[in-house]
Parts: C-alpha cells; structure tokens; sequence
C-alpha cells in the first residue's frame, strides 16, 4: 500500500477515519511555513493531516471564496460563461496583471480581487446570503457595507475542514444549481492536466496587522478515485513573502506526491 512510508495515528468517528501524518510536518518545515495539509481520500472516507486541531479551527476564507463566488454569480447569470469579458474601468488596482479586460477564466486564475468585489456588488447581500445558506457555507459575516470584502477581512470563518465538505459537496453535485454552472466553475478551478490525473483549486491570501494567512484548496482527480485537500498555513518568522505565496501550492503538491496520489 502506498502509506507504508508514514507514521500515523488513526481515529475513527461516525464512519469517517482520520490518520494523523506526521510527514506532512517535515514537508512544511522544508518550506518554513507552520500549519495544517488536510486531504480527503473519497474512496477510503478517510481524512489525512498532521494536525487536524488546526484543521478544524476557521481562518478567513480570502480568495477561496472565488469558489462560492464565482458559482453564484454563474447560476444567477451575471456571468454567462468562462468567456466573459471583465471590463477594467481604467483605474488603478493592486496589481499591474489586473489592469486589463480579463476573461471570467483569467480573472479567477489570477485571482483579481476588483473583478470579484465587483461580481459580488452585483450578487448582493440577499442573494449572496440566500445561496450560502443553500451551499451550507457557514460563518460568513456581512452586509450592505461588507458585500466585497467580508472574505477579505472581518470576522468570517471558514475551516479547512468545512472547506472541504464544500468541495465534495460542489464536486458531486450536491447543490441545488445547474449542470452548466457546475460544468463551467470546474473548468475554471483547473490548473494542471496530465494522463494520470487533473489537479484543480484556488489559493488565498489575508493579511491582518502584517501577519499572512495562506490557503490552498481543490482536488486531484485520478483515473480510479479523487481527492480533496485544504492547506492552511502561515509563515515562520524571516520568510519572505513570495516565498510564502508560492508555499501554498509547493507543500501541498509535496503531500500529494508523498501519497503516490500525484505521480
């Protein structure tokens, strides 16, 4: 079997098995970030994590909430397909990247926060609040004022655990939402495409008082069975910042790898 290389702890509750890993650890600290690497395995009903108290404890949401966002936005038809045109209202943003006409597509894939703010003005707190509930995406705080920001900054949580009950729930089709809009929102969560499997998700970043806060969520879909995983971590003290944001992905891939599920 291929967890033979690990050390473990495995506790069971209601049917699903969680195994600690404690290799997820020395992945981390190779990259000088602390945290928690959560994966799901949806064959086994088995969670895998080196620390799943930091798992289950919520952070805010930042730019995964592109996921959520991006679906509602699709089944109300404010955005008709991965093809719309993003227009930039010609005013300076963050990022130089932003400031251009972007695809719907290119827009989440280089995560533009104005282009999602504005996605969100047009959802609206009614709405917004009416499909998170459906989604049982809990722990968002907003209102009129905070419709573009609350996953940004505020008191919204999210967990990495819950994060993925959300995507199993999305990935299968548990939502009460059109096959088109699930079609299109996965095909813009894709990232990497090989023939033994297709690694799909979204990162975030937040940052309060100057302390980071990184993410990175999705799936890996194999030929016999697909994964989830949520990646929560923050940087060790003297980590530069770019080399924070590109840990997100790097220890993630690192796990997924040492679990033969990215080969």
């Amino acid at each position: 079997m291929i967890f033979l290389f690990v050390c473990c702890n495995t506790t069971t509750n209601k049917n699903i098995i969680e195994t600690e890993i404690s290799d997820f650890d020395k992945i981390l600290d190779s990259f000088q970030v602390n945290g928690s690497i959560l994966i799901y395995d949806n064959d086994k009903n088995t969670f895998y994590s080196n620390d799943f108290d930091w798992a289950k404890n919520g952070k805010l949401p930042a730019s995964t909430f592109k996921i959520p966002n991006s679906i509602i936005a699709v089944e109300l038809g404010i955005i008709e397909n991965d093809t719309t045109i993003l227009k930039w209202n010609g005013e300076q943003r963050k990022m130089d990247i932003w400031e251009k006409d972007l695809s719907f597509k290119d827009a989440f894939r280089i995560s533009c926060v104005p282009c999602y703010q504005e996605i969100a003005r047009k959802i609206g707190t009614i709405k917004m609040k009416e499909y998170l509930e459906k989604f049982e995406y809990k722990n968002m705080i907003f209102d009129s004022l905070t419709i573009d920001n609350f996953w940004l900054e505020g008191n919204s949580k999210i967990s990495q655990k819950q994060q993925i009950d959300f995507l199993r729930k999305f990935y299968f089709s548990k939502f009460p939402i059109s096959d088109r809009t699930i079609k299109i929102v996965k095909n813009i969560m894709e990232i990497e495409r090989t023939e033994n499997y297709i690694l799909s998700g979204k990162t975030g970043l937040s940052s309060i008082e100057e302390k980071y806060n990184g993410w990175f969520v999705g799936y890996v879909e194999t030929k016999s069975n697909v994964y989830f995983f949520a990646t929560n971590v923050i940087p060790t003290d003297g980590l530069n910042v770019d080399d924070f944001i590109s840990s997100r992905i790097n220890v993630t891939k690192n796990a997924l790898k040492q679990m033969n599920i990215m080969k």
